[in-house]
């Protein structure tokens, strides 16, 4: 019985893994043909296209990132040799971190936007009446 499981949540890994590098593909076509799109359009905010197709592309990474390591989690829950507890240990701190600065990108874009939205109002600029 005891196999049967072990041979299962391999399979399982397998396929989680396989569904990360889906979404790695995916993400990493989409952001390409969106770049060739911004590049080829000349959009008026350059700076914004790029940093909207940037930021789309590393929230996708961060999900593909969270899929290798419930992969690695069922790997070590399976064969928790030293070997594969550093390489979870290493994973979850690289996603961490990701997830640390994309939020701060992420907070930092919507501030921007912010600020672009409150100089188009006429009361932002002037003050209030």
């Amino acid at each position: 019985m005891e196999d049967m499981v072990k041979a299962w949540t391999g399979v399982v890994a397998t396929g989680v893994e396989a569904a990360a590098a889906l979404i790695i593909t995916i993400s990493a076509l989409i952001a390409t043909w969106r770049a060739l799109q911004a590049f080829l359009a000349r959009p008026a905010a350059p700076d914004l296209a790029k940093e909207r197709i940037r930021l789309d592309l590393a929230r996708w990474l961060a999900v593909a990132l969270e899929f290798a390591l419930a992969a690695d989690i069922l790997r070590t829950a399976i064969t928790p040799t030293w070997d594969e507890i550093g390489k979870l240990a290493a994973i979850a701190t690289l996603r961490t971190l990701l997830n640390y600065f994309l939020q701060r990108e992420i907070d930092g874009h919507t501030a921007r936007q912010r600020g672009a939205g409150d100089r188009d109002r006429p009361e932002a600029v002037s003050g209030p009446a």
